[in-house]
Parts: C-alpha cells; structure tokens; sequence
C-alpha cells in the first residue's frame, strides 16, 4: 500500500454566523505524487490548505501530516508554499526574495546563497536574478514563487494557483519543474482551476464541492467506467457488415464506430470482422472523459450554466 504524507478525517471548519466552509473532509495524499485538488470558487480547497498548513485554525481536525499530527510546528520546517496572489516587497531582487524566505526558514546563510543559484536556474530566472521584483512580470514573479518555496528542500510543497499570470512557455516549463520535483522524491500538492494542466501532471486528484471531498483517485480511475473505443474506417459500411457487428455492442456513425467497453481483447474479434470484409481501417483510440468533463459531471449542477452534455476525449492509440 502506497505511504500517505498527508491523512486526515473529519476536518471541519465553522466561521462566526454559523458558515460551513469545510464539512467533514477526509483526505489522503500518497507520498511522491503529484496531487490536485479540484473544486469551484468557494469549495473550500484555501481553507483546507491553510488548515494543513497552521494558517487557519480547524474547528476540528482529526489526521496527520509527514507522520505528525497537523499543527506540528516542526512538520512545518519540511514544507513549501507559494499561495495563490503571493506578495513580496518589490524593492527586493528576485535573488534577495528567495534568501529572504530562506532565512524565515531557518536555512543557513551558505545554504541559502547555494540554494538560491542553483533554485533561479531550474525555475528560469537566473539572468533575471539581479532585478527587482517590481520589474518582473506576473509570470516572473510566480517563478520566484516557486523557487522560494523549494527554498528549505520540503518533502511536501503546496501550490496554489502556481501558473497563473504564466505564459504557454512558461507553463511546459513549470510542468517539467513539477516532474523533477515528483522525481526527487518530494510530494506536490496543487491548488488550481486549470484543469487541463492538472490532467497532464497529476497522479491523483481530489474534487471538493460544497466543503466535501466528493470524489477522490487517479483520474484513470475515475473515468475507468466511461472509457470506450474508437475505429474509424475509410468509409461508412453497408447493412449486412452492420449486422455482423451488433452482437459485439457496436455503434455506427458514419465511418465511426464506437465500442463501450473497458476490455481491449473485445475489439479484437471486431477488427477481424472488419478485415474480413476488406475494409479499410484508418484509425484505432482508446477514449474517455477528460478531467474537465469528469468536474463537470461531479459539480456542474451547482454552478451556472449546470452540467454540460458528456464529451469524450481520444486518449491513446490502441
């Protein structure tokens, strides 16, 4: 069984005139994973966060973090965080942030000037290194987020929103920073609203609606019962090929025919029908939801414009 770093149950949190932010969450995340946490504005994910990380109290809260009970003030000497908005003084230079922090962290001077060059590096600041923050762009300033948050070598690293204000080369970038921190063994946790980055990096999820964790997996697993195949051929089939092929559960639509089924040792005897036949085939996928249509599904109903009408993403040659 997979280690959790972070396990908790019951985590509740109740503001004065009786509001419910969180109502009863319960939560494992597995060491070494990249994990996002999904959810509509108001859900409930910054609170959840903050609460892991000391900044908010829980009305109640039952689990641990890094094997300690949450609030364990030295647990938190082996974390990272870059908030959603996160603020530095703009008269500082990019280096200086991150040293900055460094010293909040109880980082030894040596390390941190150490750690600062080889952080501004991987995130792509080093030639900016020497400019003030007021100077830099909003993606510029959340690469430095992103560096200061590494800054004390965490085992877990919260992100929340990190690649807003970044641009599309800025985000592949980011991507592979997050995937050299996965394979160095470090546990990501991300907080954001762009799904179909989260669905290229993530191992896990967790969708959180109304102060509840509602659903929680790989997302292979959540969309495992919508998963299907697709083969499209060179052109529509006649009646009597037709016939031969409902039997298998295939579905026609022009020159695409679609099996719902989860095992690929069924669409075999298809394609040999179809070969048999002389038809032409020109393209073989597997399909499923994406991580979008899977939100979309499980929270929908509650935002505006409720939930779309299921689509279906291609995936991987079979």
């Amino acid at each position: 069984m997979t280690e959790s770093v972070i396990d908790i149950e019951e985590v509740r949190k109740r503001y004065r005139g009786g509001v419910e932010a969180l109502r009863g969450v319960s939560l494992k995340v597995p060491k070494g994973q990249i994990f996002g946490l999904l959810g509509p504005n108001g859900a409930g994910k910054s609170t959840l966060v903050k609460i892991l990380l000391s900044i908010v109290r829980a009305t109640e809260c039952r689990g641990e973090m890094l094997g300690k009970p949450v609030g364990d003030k030295a647990t938190l000497a082996r974390v990272g965080y870059l908030p959603e908005h996160a603020r530095f003084p703009e008269y500082l230079k990019g280096e200086e942030v991150i040293r900055y922090v460094a010293g909040l962290s109880g980082v030894p001077r040596a390390d941190a000037i150490k750690r600062s060059g080889e952080l501004l590096e991987v995130v792509g600041m080093k030639d900016w290194a020497n400019r003030r923050m007021g100077s830099y762009s909003k993606g510029m300033k959340q690469r430095i987020g992103l560096a200061q948050a590494l800054v004390n070598d965490p085992e877990i690293v919260f992100l929340d929103e990190p690649t807003d204000g970044v641009d599309p080369k800025g985000r592949l970038e980011m991507r592979a920073v997050l995937k050299m921190m996965k394979e160095q063994g470090r546990t990501v946790f991300i907080n954001s609203h762009l799904l179909g980055e989260l669905e290229m990096i993530c191992d896990s999820v967790a969708i959180m609606d109304q102060g509840k964790i509602v659903r929680q997996g790989t997302i292979a697993d959540l969309t495992e019962k919508t998963r299907h195949y697709e083969i499209r051929v060179q052109e529509a089939l006649g009646n009597m090929l037709l016939e031969k092929l409902k039997p298998h559960g295939v579905e026609c639509q022009g020159e695409l025919l679609t099996m719902y089924q989860q095992d690929a040792g069924r669409v075999q005897p298809v394609i040999d029908i179809l070969r048999a036949d002389g038809v032409t085939i020109t393209s073989m996928s597997e399909a499923r939801q994406s991580l979008e249509e899977l939100f979309m599904e499980t929270v929908g109903s509650h935002g505006p414009g409720a939930a779309m009408p299921p689509k279906i993403k291609q995936k991987e040659n079979v």
